[in-house]
């Protein structure tokens, strides 16, 4: 009978893309973002935490936090 909810197909490989950059069009602006951040020298432009501490939880690399300031701005 038709009436029942059909399930998936279980030996489907994967649920979501290989990977988060598939999720990220070849145009969009976040991209060009990442290459310029990824140009700069955190510490050569006076960010803190740029040497992280050999105890505690490690910190987010700077570069990374600069690339979400930047692209929430967007």
């Amino acid at each position: 009978m038709k009436r029942f909810v059909e399930g998936d197909d279980r030996k489907q490989v994967a649920l979501l893309p290989e990977s988060v950059d598939d999720y990220i069009g070849q145009d969009n602006p976040v991209r060009v973002i990442d290459a310029f951040v990824d140009e700069l020298d955190p510490a050569e432009l006076g960010f803190s935490g740029t040497t992280p501490a050999l105890t505690g939880r490690p910190p987010y690399h700077p570069g990374v936090m600069l690339k979400i300031y930047i692209s929430t701005g967007i």
